[in-house]
């Protein structure tokens, strides 16, 4: 990890990983760029990390010209060595398995012994540990080494004839290993990455070098820092090339497509693979489905051509989709936003504003300390400009009020306490904090009614009007209308997800055109409550929420204020 701190936040995450299955601080962003394309596996400990370091060892085998028989002996050693750097977990353990599989295969000269040394290797290990029988991750192992030894043998093969061996090599091996771990993926997450091949075939190139060059890395830097330092500067281009394959391959059409999971997705899965694999086989039909696909692929990138492009150029305010929590983010210039919320996990509110390209956040406002508003934090953080953390007076929950002071000092960002009547502004966006106006005991929720509420001004005079609310509820919206504050608003950001515990002169008066309703979809809540909802749209405004909507951007356009939902039901009010 010292070794890799000269390099950019996105590789120096991303190389330890790479090479030990190390993922400590990869940044979220990656990690969830990584698993949208397919590379996720290349972040942790396996199969392919064997075969490449197995590769290495016997490449220096044949340069020091050992026989057919030796080389083998020295791959074995070069395991050993790796699963000791790489530490012997449970994973690292499995993969050496399958490279005893691989040495096997290469000692006797083929795969057909290597097959059933396979199913003897997974007797032994289950045996060994019973709980293997139900690891998906053991699974995985397992069905991308036998895609290898019975797939990508003849795939290569019939490939060689038509192109060079290497790129041969290149489409049969992820080609195989994907098609044979499809079903359990599918299961799995429920859903079908379709990048995932040509991904791998883009990324193969880069992985080998990276790895062998992260090695070294960890070798050297015990005897000498600066000269593991100068390696990781050789390993960074071809980790940077990994990463940019990620962050471009998830902004392709089609890069996953719902599925559905369980055994269900599996078996659906795997019979349609199999009724592919019968398909190649055959001339006629092969290009029967060639044809198909390439009707279908086009209406695909056609119908995502003259879909509304997200995010609009002009954003103006976005309501983040972060599942069950809020987020939403405020333009302030180029590349600058301020965030309010962050959403309950750091990788979704990182995707947002890497979406949005914020680089830099003059202020977080965290409206109340509970995990579904503060838990996204360390993703705003991670690789942006943070100028302060904004907090309510309240001091409950106390354990997410520590992580909030503790992720706050880690990236040396200041946290400030909001008042009442506190005026500020960045760019062309001013606000007024309106509230709380005290701190509330006894109540349903005091940490909920102790929210931040504040009315914002986007774009200046000629922008609109938003009334933000956090999660406050009936006791802290009815001091808010006794105080006589202007609550009018041309946005209302409805409060605590839509939830039924609400006061409706408080909605009302608000006045709102436009409601946005954070809530994630199927949640055990309620959330939103239709009463809530029904009520603010007999007045006149139109409802836009994220389990149904997606991400919904705001923006002014000659002076109308136009709605546009990621889903594409955006409009124009």
């Amino acid at each position: 990890r010292e070794a890799v701190d000269v390099l950019p936040d996105a590789e120096a995450g991303l190389l330890p990983g790479l090479v030990v299955g190390d993922t400590t601080r990869l940044l979220p962003q990656t990690r969830e760029d990584f698993r949208t394309v397919g590379l996720t596996h290349l972040t942790a400990v396996s199969g392919s990390n064997v075969v490449i370091v197995l590769a290495a060892v016997l490449l220096l085998s044949r340069w020091l010209g050992l026989g057919l028989r030796a080389g083998p002996v020295l791959g074995g050693l070069g395991l050993l060595a790796f699963v000791v750097l790489a530490r012997p977990s449970p994973s690292v353990l499995r993969a050496g398995a399958m490279g005893v599989v691989g040495l096997l295969a290469l000692a006797t000269g083929g795969t057909r012994r290597a097959v059933p040394a396979l199913a003897g290797a997974v007797l032994v290990l289950v045996l060994v540990s019973p709980d293997l029988a139900a690891s998906p991750g053991f699974a995985l192992s397992v069905l991308a080494t036998g895609g290898l030894l019975v797939l990508a043998p003849p795939w290569r093969e019939r490939l060689a004839a038509h192109v060079p061996g290497w790129l041969a090599d290149a489409i049969a091996v992820p080609a195989a290993a994907q098609l044979a771990c499809g079903p359990v993926i599918v299961a799995i997450s429920g859903q079908l990455g379709l990048l995932s091949v040509p991904a791998n075939l883009l990324a193969v190139l880069s992985v080998a070098p990276a790895t062998v060059l992260g090695v070294a890395v960890a070798l050297t830097a015990p005897v000498s820092m600066t000269a593991a330092q100068g390696l990781a500067w050789l390993a960074y281009l071809p980790t940077a090339w990994l990463v940019l394959i990620s962050k471009i391959g998830v902004t392709l059409p089609g890069a996953v497509l719902p599925w559905p999971d369980g055994g269900r997705g599996a078996l659906v899965l795997a019979a349609l693979s199999v009724g592919a694999l019968v398909v190649s086989g055959r001339p006629r039909l092969r290009r029967v489905l060639l044809i198909v696909g390439t009707v279908v692929s086009v209406t695909l990138v056609g119908l995502r051509e003259v879909a509304p492009g997200w995010p609009p150029q002009d954003w103006a305010l976005v309501m983040c989709d972060v599942g069950q929590g809020d987020a939403l983010v405020v333009r302030t210039g180029p590349g600058s936003a301020l965030v309010v919320d962050t959403g309950p996990e750091p990788a979704a509110v990182d995707g947002c504003l890497s979406d949005l390209g914020v680089r830099q956040v003059p202020l977080v406002l965290l409206t109340h300390p509970h995990a579904d508003h503060v838990g996204g934090l360390p993703g705003v953080l991670a690789g942006r400009t943070v100028g302060a953390i904004e907090v309510s007076p309240g001091d409950e929950p106390e354990a997410q009020v520590e992580l909030v002071t503790d992720w706050a000092a880690t990236s040396d960002v200041p946290i400030v306490v909001a008042a009442p009547g506190e005026r500020r502004a960045v760019g062309a966006v001013s606000w007024e904090v309106l509230g709380p106006r005290r701190l509330y005991t006894g109540t349903r929720s005091d940490p909920n009614n102790d929210s931040i509420v504040l009315r914002m001004q986007v774009g200046g005079g000629q922008g609109f009007s938003v009334l933000l609310t956090g999660d406050v509820e009936p006791e802290a919206q009815a001091d808010l209308v006794a105080s006589g504050v202007d609550l009018r608003a041309t946005v209302l950001k409805v409060p605590h997800h839509g939830s039924n515990h609400q006061l409706p002169t408080f909605l009302t008066s608000v006045g709102a055109r436009v409601t946005l309703t954070s809530v994630g979809a199927g949640n055990t809540y309620g959330h939103p409550s239709a009463d809530t909802l029904g009520l603010l749209t007999r007045t006149g405004a139109r409802s836009y929420r994220t389990d149904l909507d997606g991400a919904t951007a705001l923006a002014l356009r000659d002076g109308v204020l136009t709605v546009t939902a990621r889903s594409g039901t955006g409009s124009t009010g």
